[in-house]
């Protein structure tokens, strides 16, 4: 099969209402009547008539497909194949069918010709005969009949400038076997010129083309210039400048709109122009303007633009003196606008490239961002003399840059040379690309000082739940007793080993890269080899399962602490003003501790020989359960603490 033709151009969507038409029961009067009966019938042939024509011209397409990439073959300089739709037939007579040889045609065969047309270069009109000729032999056998119009994109701006739109408008809707971008460009401007002029057409005074399109070398992908002038001669209740701003909103919201109802990839560039700037842009034969003038093409025209055109090709539109002058002065005034632009380059921009990073260096370290007064300081501080990452020619470098700003707004420097900027500029780029490693290197401590963190608090909460022992027999131990009997989930494991692979990587200094994945055991003693999952070599995501590790270890040491201290209370069951509650007692050795509420801190001490009460706050409770809480005490209540207790409760029920 040979490559696809990257021009080739599906039929547009033919737009076919949904009608939906119900099937109505004979028996609603109101159904009976005839001429609802009529419009319905209308619709429905409507929609046959547009289905049927969308079968015929893909039918028609598929017979052509062969004739197209023969005469591409062939003229290369062909811009676009189109089928031109029946319904524009009666357009087009006056404009394409001149031809002595179509007047032969009888009336019936002209109803079933389809009008065939083929854009060419200007500069290749003497060969539109030999195209005609090749064309003519490749169709021969194709029916229905198809007659042939050869034209260039000057036929096709000679239409507009006889004001006859709604021609080139049907045209651009032709629908495409072939298209270098012309077509579509056209297509996609009169999409939306359609949709500015619906919404407020008495505003828009022209919407006129410009730029590659009317040069003729448009392509699929080219931006489509157009500009629209708006009338604003009878604004009464806004500025001219609110409802230019206004109406520019909506012109620039259609512009997505009208790519996507074309089906073509080539973007609107829209200039929007009031009507009272614009006259007083063509009194003074603005070179803009003028070049817009020239070379516009208008898709509409409320009688403004052309007449702008015929006097400027008669001569008549001439820039007044004070346009000369101004213009003139736009010339000597060059060598002072390049000064001021070197001046600022050397002050504004090359300064705030440097401060603003340096800013964000600090930042990331740990500081506030510091003002530019301060910013010297800290950086020859914190990264040259405190750190050793950055070198003091660096600072140097930004100490001349900041020196400069402030000589430039005490006004103590005027001007610089383009060979100072450059200096500038090679000396600002260093220092930028230094301090891209400066971050590195600042973010790489600051992942080691992390991930430190981070592998203190994993194994000290295992060196609490497991008693002191080395990585591989802490790792061992957390498998084993925490992992393998389901205390914790199995992604805990992972999350541990790869804290533990990344803290040695980063600290023998290994490239990311190279860490591999999976944890693996060696098979002579079954422990862990650590290596690195590669999805998770950044700190951060091993932060976030870190912690979830860290969470997981802290809730099965409260659980742990919290069946020990289970094993140490009796619960006291008693009665107080009609309703019953408890209280728990804990015996750690001769002292006894009753607590009756936590939350309100109604705890007391009661001394198992002597019988003393005393009342005690909750953290010195606190420090007495964390103290106690490894010791084995049995559950035991003397005579004397017994005693306290029917003094305080009077009547109560014991469970141990």
């Amino acid at each position: 099969m040979g490559k696809k033709n990257n021009n080739d151009s599906k039929i547009p969507n033919v737009a076919i209402p949904n009608l939906n038409i119900p099937n109505f029961s004979a028996n609603i009067p109101e159904l009976q009547n005839p001429v609802m009966q009529k419009m319905m019938d209308q619709q429905k042939q409507a929609q046959d008539m547009m289905l049927k024509m969308k079968e015929e011209l893909e039918e028609l397409k598929k017979k052509l497909e062969p004739v197209k990439k023969q005469l591409i073959k062939k003229f290369d300089y062909i811009q676009s194949i189109s089928i031109i739709p029946q319904q524009i037939n009666n357009l087009i007579k006056e404009e394409f069918l001149t031809d002595p040889e179509y007047a032969l045609f009888k009336p019936i065969e002209k109803e079933d010709v389809r009008h065939l047309l083929i854009l060419i270069p200007e500069e290749k009109l003497k060969e539109s005969g030999k195209v005609k000729e090749e064309t003519i032999k490749l169709i021969e056998h194709i029916r229905p009949k198809l007659w042939i119009s050869i034209r260039t994109p000057v036929d096709m701006w000679e239409i507009c400038f006889d004001s006859k739109y709604e021609l080139t408008e049907a045209l651009s809707m032709s629908f495409p076997i072939f298209d270098k971008g012309f077509l579509g460009s056209l297509r996609v401007a009169n999409v939306h010129k359609g949709l500015v002029l619906r919404k407020f057409e008495k505003y828009v005074v022209s919407y006129v083309i410009a730029g590659s399109l009317v040069r003729g070398d448009v392509t699929e992908t080219s931006d489509v210039d157009v500009y629209v002038v708006i009338d604003d001669t009878d604004v009464k209740r806004m500025s001219r400048f609110e409802l230019k701003e206004r109406l520019r909103v909506m012109i620039y919201n259609y512009m997505a709109q009208a790519g996507e109802i074309a089906g073509v990839k080539n973007k609107l560039n829209v200039q929007i122009y009031i009507l009272t700037e614009f006259w007083e842009a063509v009194k003074d034969a603005h070179p803009v303007i003028f070049t817009f003038i020239r070379d516009g093409v208008p898709l509409y025209d409320r009688g403004a633009f052309m007449p702008w055109k015929l006097l400027l090709k008669m001569g008549k539109i001439k820039p007044s003196p004070e346009a000369i002058d101004m213009f003139m002065s736009m010339g000597d005034k060059v060598n002072e606008i390049v000064k001021k632009k070197l001046l600022m380059i050397a002050t504004e921009d090359i300064y705030w490239s440097l401060i603003t990073p340096s800013q964000a260096a600090l930042m990331l370290y740990g500081l506030a961002p510091p003002t530019p007064k301060e910013i010297i300081r800290m950086m020859k501080e914190v990264f040259v003399t405190k750190e050793k990452l950055l070198e003091a020619k660096y600072v140097d470098i930004l100490e001349k840059v900041v020196k400069l700003y402030k000589d430039y707004e005490h006004q103590k420097v005027k001007s610089v040379s383009g060979k100072q900027v450059d200096e500038l500029v090679k000396e600002s780029k260093e220092y930028v690309d230094r301090l891209k490693k400066l971050v590195e290197q600042i973010s790489n401590k600051n992942k080691k000082t992390t991930l430190d963190d981070l592998y203190n608090n994993v194994f000290d909460l295992l060196k609490k739940i497991f008693g002191n022992g080395s990585e591989q027999v802490l790792f061992k131990k957390f498998e084993k007793e925490l992992i393998n009997k389901g205390k914790l989930q199995k992604k805990n494991l992972r999350a541990l080993n790869d804290l533990i692979c990344l803290k040695n990587k980063l600290a023998k200094g290994i490239k990311k890269k190279k860490l591999k994945a999976k944890t693996k055991k060696k098979e002579s003693d079954k422990e862990p080899v650590v290596e690195c999952d590669p999805a998770k070599h950044e700190v951060e995501l091993v932060r976030k399962d870190v912690s979830e590790l860290i969470n997981g270890l802290l809730d099965y040491i409260q659980r742990k602490e919290l069946i020990e201290l289970e094993k140490k209370r009796i619960k006291i069951l008693y009665k107080e003003k009609d309703s019953m509650r408890e209280a728990d007692v804990y015996t750690f050795g001769d002292i006894a501790y009753i607590v009756k509420d936590l939350n309100s801190g109604d705890i007391y001490s009661i001394d198992s020989k002597t019988g003393t009460k005393k009342k005690i706050d909750v953290e010195e409770f606190t420090k007495v359960i964390e103290s106690n809480k490894e010791k084995n005490f049995e559950k035991k209540i003397s005579i004397a603490v017994l005693e306290k207790l029917r003094e305080m409760f009077k009547e109560f029920d014991m469970t141990f």
